[in-house]
């Protein structure tokens, strides 16, 4: 067996592992590099830490140190109870209201989990108490988180866009972040008509009832200490978070480094508020990403990636060979890391994308696209979310909603962006 093909199967047991045992597939990476680096493709430390992906690693710890604190300070919460108010007699917008907020949220650079944990439980008891479909609001939550992920200032998009350019491939940062969009907005349209959304338009809040629904929220609020009214704290944080964008998409500066000295200023300001952010920092996020860029640094170094890439262009059709890529995506990710997925395909799409035969960026956008939309799926940090989320429901049955919806992203999704995105050849 050459030792190329044990380096994939390698990868495989990781996916099995980490899918299989609940194992951080980073950690899982981490210990493949050594191993594999050592023993089979006899590589020293130094070889088996060049591909450690050290810019990615301060974009992500500087991104959620930042929203750790908003959610610290109570800055998350004021936005998602401001966007409630906006729904004041029209139940119809509330499910839109939240795709929004989680989209928002993930646009300006909250994990994707961590985005769907502050809305879903909100959004799930909205759809109890007024009679809404909660497969319809999970999946509006979930999808809203996705259509804003690829932002040029996101995690997902950061660490795609970071890919892209570690493997001198070429990119496009906006039209992957509307390629994104766009499909989990025509998905959320589709699901809001399905799932019941149209009969809600004739249904509406009497002004008692909705601002007992905002006194209620408010109370929770000031339960946990965090309050829905706008503070020197939240103030300057929305600030922040602006001062992010305007970084980042005016005057091109590192995302990382930039999260990390605003979080700092916070922290500096009030640290009562901002003691326990470092500890919230995603860091099984940060070790997945790590770990598994690493291991494919490996695979790099010992000439997997061109060996698995000349193997997909003997394929002889390289169309075939791209949608065979999405639908392993999609698949994967149903089940384990959308990012770690990303992670590992893109690299192994490189040869034949080098060919010119397909858009580079086109194909990136597809297999970003395949890799999480299907994380609706119960099996999925988002669809587990949803799922515990939802009070007063039949969990069994809405499982099977949440799977059944899940397989059916899987079987139909890829397909669909291969069609509008890689057959054309944008890129």
């Amino acid at each position: 067996m050459s030792a190329e093909l044990i380096s994939i199967l390698v990868l495989v047991v990781v996916f099995v592992i980490a899918t299989t045992r609940s194992i951080n597939m980073g950690a899982l990476a981490f210990a493949a590099a050594f191993v594999v680096g050592e023993l089979v493709a006899d590589l020293d430390a130094d070889g088996i830490f060049a591909g450690f992906p050290g810019d990615l690693f301060v974009v992500l710890v500087g991104v959620t140190y930042l929203f750790a604190i908003a959610r610290a300070n109570g800055t998350t919460d004021w936005l998602v109870h401001a966007s409630i108010r906006l729904v004041r007699g029209r139940i119809a917008l509330i499910p839109w209201v939240m795709f929004v907020i989680t989209g928002a949220l993930t646009a300006i650079g909250a994990v994707s989990p961590a985005a769907v944990a502050i809305v879903a439980p909100i959004a799930l008891s909205f759809a109890a108490q007024y009679g809404i479909s909660p497969l319809l609001m999970g999946a509006m939550v979930v999808h809203g988180a996705q259509g804003g992920g690829f932002s040029p200032i996101s995690i997902y998009g950061s660490i795609v866009n970071g890919i892209v350019e570690r493997e001198k491939l070429p990119g496009n940062e906006v039209g992957l972040f509307l390629a994104s969009l766009v499909v989990n907005l025509i998905i959320a349209g589709i699901v809001f008509v399905l799932f019941g959304g149209l009969k809600l338009g004739g249904r509406g809040l009497d002004e008692a009832e909705s601002e007992e629904a905002e006194s209620e929220e408010g109370a929770k609020s000031a339960a946990v200490g965090t309050g829905s009214r706008l503070d020197p704290a939240k103030i300057a944080t929305l600030g922040a978070l602006a001062a992010l964008v305007v970084a980042v998409l005016v005057f091109d500066l590192d995302a990382g480094l930039s999260a990390i000295t605003l979080a700092v200023l916070l922290s500096a300001f009030w640290p009562d508020s901002s003691r326990k952010a470092v500890g919230e920092i995603a860091w099984p996020t940060v070790l997945l990403i790590c770990g598994v860029l690493t291991y494919v640094g490996v695979l790099e170094e010992m000439g997997t990636i061109d060996w698995a890439g000349e193997g997909v262009s003997d394929i002889g059709v390289p169309l075939l060979a791209a949608v065979l890529l999405c639908y392993i995506g999609a698949l994967i990710s149903a089940f384990a890391s959308s990012v770690g997925i990303m992670g590992a395909l893109i690299p192994l799409a490189m040869p034949f994308l080098a060919q010119g035969e397909i858009g580079a960026a086109g194909m990136i956008a597809a297999l970003a696209v395949s890799a999480t939309v299907v994380d609706v799926s119960p099996f999925s940090t988002n669809g587990a979310l949803v799922l515990a989320a939802a009070p007063d429901v039949d969990r069994e049955r809405f499982f099977r909603q949440l799977m059944v919806y899940g397989g059916i992203m899987v079987a139909v999704v890829p397909a669909a962006v291969w069609l509008v995105l890689v057959v054309p050849g944008f890129g």
